[in-house]
Order: structure tokens, then C-alpha cells, then sequence
């Protein structure tokens, strides 16, 4: 038996989509052993993965200390694995990768870059551009396997599996009205909107439609989403008492609701892989062909600042970084006004 593993340490988009990995290559090995390697954080995105045998998870912060970085590389080279993806390719997970003397190690290399270390013994190139509907960063985790591993059938959309306790999920279910949640703050300062755009798109939807509304947010935004509670106009449409703190409880949650509105971020990876609908609001740093996945402008779309307004500003994969570091100025130009012109016509497709 192939023993393999997938190193993902990232955020839970980016592991959820990484799960592709596995879907594919049990296709090609299908007897093989699939661990994951991924923070803390993030492992319920693959629990109940049918093709995901074992998750090693780490807390972020410790992996930085160069202590625990090599005890870790220690332990996975006593693994003794036979292959290993890596599709994040940054210095753990090089250092992990090389050390570990797998026989195939497979991750990304730029064009006209060198290693110090030659962490893999198949260097595969990024992507120029996305080829396909689901979006660059999805096509480039199945590339990483095709490339190495050629496949007939690639599976491009990632999965969530739900046990029959989740599916039956019961706390919305005296609920008379559809409910859409709202991922009301973005994973970080730069993904979030302006709050009084936020709260004035929250007012329009509860003044125009008949639904109820649900904060999604981490545990620690909890003070900012009541302030974000406090300033909205129609509170009684608004469920604030139910709120799951864990990636399974709201994987469940949001099985149940109609729709997500969100920052682009890993909650709008959990929708689409629910077959829920989404409207995305992405940062104005983000670059829209990577993570605009499976777009149709029915059940899935989308807005960007690029798209409104091209003649504002541009943005590349070296400028980027720069407009990261403080994108408000161009956020406060993605105007309520501006998102509602594509946000009606999606809510009135998708709630009667």
C-alpha cells in the first residue's frame, strides 16, 4: 500500500480545495493510505473524508518555531511516505517535504526559480491563467496531481461530507422564513468591508425581502458583530441567538440556510461545496481569476472593484501585497449602491 501525504497548512479555503488532491489520486491509487497535514483550525473541512484515511493537525504558531518544525519533519520521515503533494510550496512545508526522503515529492516551482533545497523530485510550474470554471487556485491542486500522476476523469469540485447528525440539523427549524447568512467581517481586517456598507446592505435585504438574516464570524469578532447588530434597523429579522463556534457546527448551519453572502474566504468554499448559493464580495487586493470558482452569475457570483471601475486602479501579482497592506481607500469605493446592482437580481433568483 502507497502511503501518501498531502502538507496544507493554510486556512480553510485553501484546505478544502486541497482535498482535491486526495479525491483524485485515490482515483489513480485507489488502495493507497491519504494523510493530511494541516492546522488545527481547519481539520473540520476534511473530517468524514472518505478519501482522507488520517489528519495530523498542528497549531499554526507552533510550526514557526524552528524547534517544532524539525521534530515535526522528524516524525513524518519515521512515516516513512511514499509520495508527498505540497500545494502551498513555502518553507515548512519544502523543508518538511525534503526531509522526509519520500521517493516522489511532488510541488510548485516559478519559472526561472531556484531552491537551496531540492525539496521535490517533480517540480511542477504554476499555472500561466485559468483555463476552466472553477478558478485558477482549484485547476492549479489538479494540475499538481495530473502532472505527475495523469488522469482521465479529474475531479474539479471539492466535497464536504456530513454525517446523518448534521444533516438533521434542528436549531432553525421553527423558522417560518428562508434564511441567508451574511458573513458580516472577513478573516482578517483586509478582507472585511466597511461596516456601515455591510449593515447598510443587511438593512435593504431586511426591508425589501422576506427573510431572516445570520451573522457568520469568528468567535473572537463577536464584540464587533454586535456592534454591527446594534447599528441594524430591523433587529427582529435578524437571528443572533444561534451561532456555532466550530467549522462542523456552521458546516451544518449553513446546510440548513438558503444562501451565503459573504467576503470571499473559506466559509463561501464551505457554501459551493454544500450546492448552496453564493454571492461573493471580494477584497479589492484578491485577484478574481483565482478564487472566483465556478461562476455562472446564477448559483454563484460575484462583485470586484476591478470589474466596476477597470479605470481605477490595476492590480497584479507584485502590486498586490502593496494594496493588501491597506486596501480601505478602494474599499470604501465598493459602495452599497455598486454591490446591490448584482446583489438583487441573485436574491430575487433565489428567494421567492
Amino acid at each position: 500500500m502507497k502511503k501518501i501525504l498531502v502538507i496544507q497548512n493554510k486556512r480553510i479555503g485553501d484546505v478544502l480545495i486541497a482535498s482535491l488532491i486526495a479525491a483524485n489520486i485515490k482515483k489513480i491509487i485507489p488502495n493507497s493510505r491519504i494523510d493530511y497535514f494541516v492546522y488545527d483550525y481547519t481539520t473540520g473541512v476534511i473530517e468524514n473524508n472518505p478519501n482522507i484515511d488520517k489528519i495530523i493537525p498542528l497549531k499554526e504558531k507552533e510550526l514557526k518555531k524552528i524547534s517544532n518544525l524539525i521534530k515535526t519533519a522528524w516524525h513524518i520521515r519515521k512515516e516513512n511516505y511514499d509520495i508527498i503533494f505540497d500545494p502551498y510550496s513555502k518553507f515548512q512545508s519544502k523543508f518538511i517535504s525534503f526531509f522526509s526522503k519520500a521517493g516522489i515529492r511532488v510541488g510548485y516551482q516559478k519559472k526561472g526559480k531556484t531552491s537551496i533545497i531540492n525539496s521535490y523530485t517533480h517540480k511542477v510550474h504554476p499555472l500561466d491563467k485559468k483555463t476552466l470554471p472553477c478558478g485558477k487556485s482549484i485547476e492549479e491542486r489538479v494540475h499538481l496531481v495530473n502532472s505527475v500522476f495523469p488522469l482521465e476523469t479529474p475531479v474539479y469540485k471539492p466535497k464536504l461530507y456530513l454525517t446523518d447528525t448534521e444533516k438533521s440539523y434542528s436549531k432553525l427549524n421553527n423558522n417560518s422564513k428562508p434564511v441567508i447568512m451574511v458573513g458580516i467581517l472577513g478573516s482578517t481586517p483586509q478582507k472585511s468591508m466597511p461596516y456601515p456598507y455591510i449593515i447598510a446592505l443587511i438593512d435593504y435585504i431586511t426591508s425589501n425581502f422576506e427573510v431572516n438574516i445570520m451573522f457568520n464570524y469568528a468567535p473572537n469578532q463577536k464584540a464587533e458583530a454586535i456592534k454591527i447588530f446594534e447599528a441594524c434597523k430591523q433587529k427582529e429579522r435578524i437571528i443572533f441567538d444561534i451561532y456555532e463556534s466550530n467549522i462542523r457546527g456552521f458546516i451544518s448551519l449553513m446546510n440548513q440556510c438558503e444562501l451565503l453572502i459573504a467576503n470571499e474566504g473559506g466559509s463561501i468554499h464551505i457554501a459551493k461545496a454544500l450546492d448552496k448559493p453564493t454571492f461573493t464580495i471580494f477584497s479589492p487586493y484578491i485577484l478574481k481569476s483565482d478564487w472566483a470558482s465556478f461562476e455562472d452569475g446564477k448559483l454563484h457570483t460575484s462583485v470586484h472593484l476591478l470589474d466596476e471601475k477597470p479605470d481605477l486602479f490595476s492590480i497584479s501579482r507584485k502590486d498586490r501585497r502593496k494594496i493588501e497592506k491597506n486596501p480601505t481607500f478602494l474599499y470604501n469605493q465598493l459602495t452599497p449602491e455598486i454591490i446591490l446592482k448584482k446583489l438583487i437580481p441573485f436574491l430575487k433568483h433565489h428567494v421567492k
